[in-house]
This record gives structure tokens, C-alpha cells and sequence, in this order.
């Protein structure tokens, strides 16, 4: 690049007298390595930490080794405990020791497993019946001619997924509809219990008459058994015992670092750099490769945290403004580590300027095709931001680029949103949007391009300091009409 060019693009960023791609900075950004992002994603996207669920084992092992990286690279912590600001969330589930599910009608009798139910009840369900009426939904005039006192009181098995036959049945008072899945052999996306976050809990729902109790079952040996069974009642023995939803507190964890800024009063006001560092956890019921690893979703946010962290704390004069490192939990849960932090910031959201959320960033092998030495950002032109990050782009050799489909409808679904709420220009960065492994166990860390993450990192890394070293905060666009509530939210915050 010329240094004309170079010198054109230090100008046009006002809190600038020189290029921000100083040798200084050029040297921090050297120290972001794709062997390094290998070496901590290997760990990170490991079969040991089981895929890092919410809440889980593997999740509290990341979360460590999140800490330990921090504390390596000279961070100063900013939890609650060291690096961990903490939240007390409830685990709402069952304890299946004794939980028994057996059928038997004509000469087929089988349990069901843990994985071949749901059931949303949250009191324990026990229960016996000596017959069964079945109801052929598809069968129109069979289900006109039902009479409801024949089935009153009786467990009621159907296959039927039509909405109104659905309510036809619990009109007709049974004492249990099962509901056969013939789609499915286990319930794929079931968990072993509900996280409950007891601050911003749904209040119960109260209703004026009774709700016919429903479970849904799956497995070939119900769909034969089904098909077995003549219209009507048949004699058949259903044992079920469901124990109660209990109740434990679970503790989760944000972690969180800061490297303070230089300048005696900027050093006040605060950039964050963030990533969630869950994922899915284990699939139940399945067999072979059943742990999803989520290395680009979203290891490779998480180990660019890391590697972005340690390469601004190595500058001798730190930036102007204080850079805040932070790993989320529960965003698959609904982002719920960042909607937490919303509520409970640990800087002031008046004094945080600025948040570039990492999502996605290893793979280039997106379905859209090859997405090597570019960059998406959601909400581009939201905020100064974008504009920002382009001429780090252009500096580093990175297109950040608005995806004309995906750019603002994204913006919502990962966790700069929470910051957004409160007024803070925040945004994600994403290479690719959807690639082959998608929330598969297949996600895994030899298939990330290290080379070229390394290379966005260095981009990243230098949009941050050219805020932080930057006298003007960045400001929404107030001309783009999907900005309004968080504009005025920002005005909110600071007339405060």
C-alpha cells in the first residue's frame, strides 16, 4: 500500500494524527500466530470438554483455561472471583434412576428410554392401564363417530400431528394422550434438564380448566406396536413412572480481562473484544461421533479473544482506552452470558464506547463459497464501527464487507446484541455465515483455516486500537432508520 493511501485513511478517522499501523502495532499484531490459535483450539474444541454445554463440566474446563490464558498474557481480572463474573442460575430436571416407561399389547412388549419421551410436566407422573384406545386421525369419518364417553378416563395413543384432531381428543377427556412420532427414533434435541435463569424467569401460566396430560414417544418398536393395534380400545399394559422436576442451583461463569488503557482519562472509557465459548454439548442417543466439538462455533471466537488479548498486551504503551476481553456463556441458549452481563455490567455502559463480537471466523468453506482474506460484519452501517474496521481492513489486508443478505438480518442473533440494547455500538464479525458442519458433531478443529483467522485476528486487533487510540467515540448512524432504539438508548445512558 502507498504510503499516500496510507496517510489518506489516517486523515479520515478525525481522532488520528498519524497511521495507526504504527511499527509498534505492527509488531502486536505480529504475535498473532495460527500455530498458537491451533494449539488453543485443539484444546478448546477437544473431545474432553465434551462439547462445552451450558452448564456442564466441559464448560467450567474452558472456562479455566479461558482465565489461564488471560492471566498469561498479563490481563488484569475483572469478575467477581479473578476472571469470573459469576451468575447464579437454577437446572430444573429429572432424576431418571427409577423412571420406568413400559408397553406390551398382542405379542410386543418394549420399554422406552430416556430419549424416546417428552414430557412437559414438572410433577412426577405415575400411572398404569390395562388398555389403550387408539385414533386414526387420518380416518375422518372413524373420528366423527368417536363417542367421547368411551374414551373419558382412558390413555389414548395416536399419530396424528394435526393441530385440531389434537384438541378434538383432549375434548373427549382422557386420562393421557400418548403422541407417536414416526419421523424420529430419539428425541435428538432433548436435554437432560431446563436452565432456569431466576431473574428473567417466565411467570407461570394459569389456566382456567385442566390440560390433558401429553407425551410424546418415538422409537420403531412404538410405531409397530401402533400399527398393530386395531381403531378403538385394545387391551394392552402401560406402566409409567416419571419422576418429579427437582430443582439445583448451578453457578456460570463470563470470563473476563482487562489490559488499562494509557491515557490518564480515556482510560476510563472501555472497547470490548467478546465471544461465546459454549456449544451444544452431547447428542443423546446416538452412537459413534456424538460430542459437538463447535471449533469454529465458536472456538475460533474464543481462542481469537485469547490471541487478540495477548498480542495488545504485549504493546509497551497500551492504548489509550481501556480493552475489555470477555467470553460469554449460554449464547446457544439464548445468549443468555451477555444478556447477563446487560444487567449487570461490570464498567459503566456509559463509559463502554465499543464492541466487536468474534463469531465464526475459522472456516472459510462457507456454503456460499471460498470466504479467504474477507470479513462480514452484521450492521455495518449501524454505527461508525464498520466504517472503522474497513480501513483496518484495507490496512491489513482484510475486505470487511456488508452481506447484503445477512448483515442486518444477523445482527440480532449473537451477543453484541445485549450491548446494543443499552446503546452501545456493538457488532459481530463473521467469515462464514453457514459452512458444511453447522452445529454438527463434525465440527471439528482440523478443518478451520488457521492462516487466514490469524490474518482477520491482525485485522480485529488493529480496528480495536484505532478506537481506543482514538479521541471521538464511535457514534450510531442516526440516518439508518433499524438504529432508533439503539440510538435511543444510547441518549438514554448518557443524559442519565
Amino acid at each position: 500500500m502507498s504510503l499516500l493511501l496510507v496517510a489518506l485513511f489516517a486523515s479520515s478517522f478525525a481522532g488520528y494524527q498519524t497511521t495507526p499501523l504504527t511499527p509498534e502495532v505492527q509488531a502486536a499484531l505480529d504475535h498473532v500466530s495460527p500455530d498458537s490459535l491451533r494449539g488453543h483450539l485443539s484444546f478448546i474444541a477437544s473431545d474432553q470438554l465434551e462439547g462445552r454445554n451450558t452448564p456442564s463440566r466441559g464448560l467450567d474446563i474452558a472456562a479455566e483455561y479461558i482465565a489461564a490464558q488471560f492471566r498469561r498474557a498479563g490481563l488484569e481480572p475483572a469478575g467477581d472471583d479473578g476472571f469470573f463474573q459469576t451468575a447464579n442460575f437454577v437446572m430444573t430436571e429429572r432424576n431418571m434412576s427409577n423412571f420406568v416407561f413400559r408397553f406390551s399389547a398382542g405379542d410386543r412388549g418394549f420399554a422406552l428410554s430416556q430419549t424416546q419421551f417428552t414430557y412437559a410436566g414438572t410433577g412426577a407422573l405415575k400411572m398404569s392401564a390395562d388398555e389403550l384406545y387408539k385414533v386414526d386421525g387420518s380416518d375422518s369419518t372413524a373420528l366423527d363417530s368417536v363417542d367421547p364417553s368411551a374414551v373419558s378416563g382412558k390413555v389414548v395413543i395416536t399419530d396424528s400431528t394435526n393441530a385440531a384432531v389434537q384438541n378434538k381428543i383432549a375434548g373427549w377427556n382422557p386420562s393421557l394422550i400418548l403422541q407417536l412420532n414416526r419421523t424420529s427414533a430419539n428425541v435428538t434435541a432433548a436435554v437432560p434438564g431446563r436452565l432456569v435463569d431466576p431473574e428473567n424467569a417466565p411467570a407461570p401460566v394459569r389456566t382456567a380448566t385442566t390440560t390433558v396430560t401429553r407425551i410424546s414417544i418415538y422409537g420403531m418398536d412404538a410405531v409397530q406396536m401402533y400399527d398393530q393395534l386395531a381403531p378403538g380400545v385394545n387391551a394392552a399394559t402401560l406402566n409409567v413412572d416419571i419422576p418429579a422436576m427437582t430443582e439445583r442451583p448451578v453457578k456460570l461463569h463470563n470470563v473476563v480481562g482487562i489490559l488499562r488503557g494509557s491515557d490518564p482519562v480515556l482510560k476510563d472509557t472501555y472497547v470490548f473484544v467478546t465471544a461465546h465459548y459454549d456449544h451444544l454439548g452431547i447428542a443423546n442417543g446416538g452412537t459413534g461421533d456424538v460430542i459437538f466439538n463447535g471449533a469454529n462455533d465458536d472456538g475460533s471466537g474464543t481462542v481469537s479473544v485469547i490471541e487478540i488479548a495477548s498480542a495488545l498486551a504485549s504493546l509497551k504503551i497500551h492504548p489509550l482506552r481501556s480493552l475489555v476481553f470477555m467470553t460469554v456463556f449460554g449464547e446457544e441458549k439464548g445468549l443468555l452470558g451477555s444478556r447477563y452481563y446487560g444487567r449487570h455490567p461490570i464498567f459503566p455502559i456509559a463509559k463502554t464506547i465499543a464492541d466487536v463480537n468474534l463469531e465464526q471466523v475459522g472456516r472459510t468453506d462457507s456454503t456460499e463459497g471460498p470466504q479467504v482474506n474477507n470479513a462480514s460484519m452484521t450492521g455495518i452501517d449501524f454505527s461508525d464501527v464498520g466504517k472503522i474496521f474497513q480501513e483496518a481492513g484495507v490496512l491489513t489486508g482484510i475486505d470487511v464487507y456488508k452481506h447484503e443478505r445477512n448483515s442486518d438480518a444477523y445482527f440480532s442473533r449473537s451477543d453484541n446484541q445485549a450491548l446494543a440494547d443499552q446503546g452501545v455500538p456493538a457488532h459481530t464479525i463473521c467469515v462464514a455465515y453457514d459452512y458444511p458442519d453447522y452445529h454438527r458433531v463434525t465440527d471439528h478443529y482440523d478443518k478451520i483455516d488457521y492462516t487466514n483467522m490469524a490474518k482477520v485476528d491482525r485485522m480485529i486487533a488493529l480496528g480495536v486500537v484505532m478506537i481506543s487510540n482514538n479521541t471521538d467515540e464511535p457514534k450510531w448512524n442516526e440516518t439508518n432508520p433499524r438504529t432508533a432504539r439503539f440510538v435511543a438508548a444510547w441518549k438514554n445512558q448518557h443524559t442519565q
